[in-house]
C-alpha cells in the first residue's frame, strides 16, 4: 500500500500533471458556458458581459489564444535555459525542484487553460443572420483569463528568481533535512533498545533474492512485521532505503523460512526520493557544497551556508535517536532491518566538504566551530567519538594542505577548543 502511495505522489508531482488538470477544467467550463448561453442567452442586466458581436469576438479569442501559448512558450523556453546554466553550480536538484513546484506548475497551467479555453470558445462562434452565435459569457471569461495570466507572468519572473538564488536553494535543502530527521528519529526511549541476534542466527536460513533492479525508494516495515509474525518467522531485510539493488542479489532472509510476499514490500526506482532515504537528502545538500569549492565556482560562502545548515540539524537530533532496526512481538524475534546512524550521517555531511574544502581554512575553520557547537550540545558519548572522529580528520587534512603559518595557527586554535569541549563533556558524563 505505501509503495501505491509513493507511486502516486510522484505521479501527481509531475510537473505536466496540475497543467493538465486545469485544462481539463478549462475546456469543462469553456463547454458549459456555451451550453448556459445556447439554454438561456444573456439576461438583459448582465452588463458586464460582452456585448461585442462575431468578428469582435473572432478577434478578441484569437488574440488571448495566441499570446498565452506564445508567451508561455517563450518565457518557460528562457527560463529552462537559465536553469540549466545555474543547476552547474547548484546541482540538478535545483531544476527537480523548478518543475515540481506547484507554483510553477500553476503559472504554466494559467496559460494553457487560457489557450485551451479561448480556443474552444473560438470553435463556437458562428456569423450569419439565421445562425449567428458569440459565446458572450465565454469571451468575458477570456478577457479575465488573459488578465490572469499578467498576473501569472509578474508572480513567475519573480518567483523563478528567487528560486535560482544559491540561499533559496540552500534553505529548501534544509527544510527537507528537517523533514526527513523529524520522520527518522524520535525522542530517546527510556529502555535500552533491544539487541538483534548474532550473525549466526540466520546461518541455514532461506534466502530472498531481488527479481528486478533499481533504487530501493521505500521499505514497508509494516507489512514486513505483520507477515512474519502471521507465519511465525525472523526475517531480515539485508537492503536500506537508497540502496542500490542489483538483480538476482540477496535482500532478505528468513528463518526458519521466509513469509509471502517479501519483494511486494521492497518498491524500487530508477533514482532516489526522500522519505526513507535520510542520506539522499544529506548528500543533496552536501553536494551543493562540494559544487561551491570546486575550482570552477570558488564560492566557499555557499560551502559555508551548507555547513552552518548540518550544523542546525545536528542539534535539532539532540535527545532524538532512530529506531534500533530490531522488531519483536511477544519476546519473539520478528524482523531486522538496516537503519541510518549517527556515524553515517556525519560522514554524508562532511566526507566531501572536508575532502574538497581542506585547501580553504574559511571552510574548515567553520567546520570545526560547528563540530565543538554540537558537542556542547550532545549529552550521548558515542556521539562525541563520532564527532570527535571527524575533527581529526580535518585538522590532519588541514595541517597538510595550509601553507600560511597564521591560518595554521588559528586552526590549531579551534581544534585544541573543540578538544577542551570534548574533555568537558566527558567529565561530565
Amino acid at each position: 500500500m505505501k509503495g501505491t502511495w509513493l507511486r502516486l505522489r510522484e505521479w501527481t508531482g509531475q510537473f505536466w500533471f496540475l497543467p493538465a488538470v486545469m485544462t481539463a477544467l478549462a475546456l469543462l467550463l469553456a463547454w458549459g458556458g456555451i451550453q448556459l448561453e445556447e439554454q438561456y442567452g444573456v439576461p438583459d442586466g448582465l452588463t458586464w458581459a460582452y456585448s461585442g458581436g462575431e468578428s469582435g469576438a473572432r478577434s478578441l479569442l484569437s488574440a488571448v489564444a495566441s499570446s498565452a501559448i506564445g508567451v508561455a512558450g517563450t518565457v518557460f523556453s528562457i527560463t529552462i535555459a537559465a536553469l540549466s546554466y545555474a543547476a552547474g553550480s547548484m546541482g540538478p536538484r535545483l531544476l527537480d525542484n523548478f518543475t515540481r513546484d506547484r507554483g510553477n506548475q500553476a503559472v504554466l497551467g494559467t496559460f494553457i487553460a487560457t489557450f485551451a479555453f479561448t480556443l474552444f470558445s473560438l470553435r463556437s462562434v458562428r456569423g450569419g443572420e439565421d445562425t449567428a452565435f458569440v459565446p458572450h459569457y465565454n469571451v468575458t471569461l477570456a478577457m479575465l483569463l488573459a488578465l490572469a495570466c499578467v498576473g501569472a507572468l509578474v508572480y513567475f519572473l519573480a518567483h523563478v528568481t528567487r528560486g535560482i538564488n544559491m540561499t533559496a536553494v540552500v534553505n529548501l535543502l534544509r527544510d527537507d533535512l528537517r523533514r526527513a530527521l523529524d520522520r527518522a528519529t524520535h525522542d530517546a526511549p527510556t529502555q535500552p533498545p533491544a539487541a538483534a541476534p548474532p550473525e549466526a542466527f540466520w546461518d541455514g536460513g532461506e534466502v530472498q533474492r531481488s527479481a528486478d533492479s533499481g533504487y530501493l525508494q521505500l521499505l514497508d516495515t509494516g507489512a514486513l512485521l505483520t507477515a512474519a509474525e502471521r507465519e511465525g518467522v525472523a526475517l531480515r531485510i539485508l537492503v536500506r532505503p537508497g540502496d542500490y539493488v542489483f538483480p538476482n542479489t540477496p535482500v532478505a532472509v528468513g528463518v526458519p523460512h521466509l513469509p509471502q510476499n517479501v519483494l511486494a514490500a521492497l518498491t524500487l526506482g530508477p533514482r532516489r526520493v526522500g522519505g526513507q532515504d535520510l542520506e539522499f537528502t544529506v548528500r543533496q545538500l552536501a553536494e551543493v557544497a562540494a559544487r561551491a569549492l570546486s575550482p570552477g565556482t570558488n564560492d566557499p560562502v555557499t560551502a559555508i551556508d551548507v555547513i552552518d545548515r548540518f550544523g542546525d540539524a545536528l542539534c535539532r537530533l539532540q535527545g532524538r535517536t532512530w529506531p534500533p532496526g530490531v522488531e519483536y512481538r511477544d519476546h519473539q524475534l520478528r524482523l531486522v532491518y538496516p537503519v541510518t546512524t549517527y556515524a553515517g550521517l556525519l560522514d554524508s555531511m562532511f566526507h566531501m566538504i572536508r575532502q574538497y574544502g581542506s585547501g580553504s581554512p574559511a571552510v574548515t575553520l567553520r567546520l570545526l566551530d560547528v563540530l565543538r557547537i554540537v558537542t556542547e550540545g550532545e549529552s550521548d558519548p558515542a556521539r562525541h567519538r563520532e564527532l570527535h572522529r571527524h575533527a581529526e580528520l580535518l585538522i590532519e587534512d588541514a595541517r597538510r594542505d595550509t601553507h600560511n603559518t597564521g591560518d595554521l595557527r588559528e586552526l590549531e586554535t579551534r581544534y585544541r577548543a573543540l578538544q577542551d569541549t570534548h574533555a568537558t563533556r566527558r567529565r561530565e558524563d
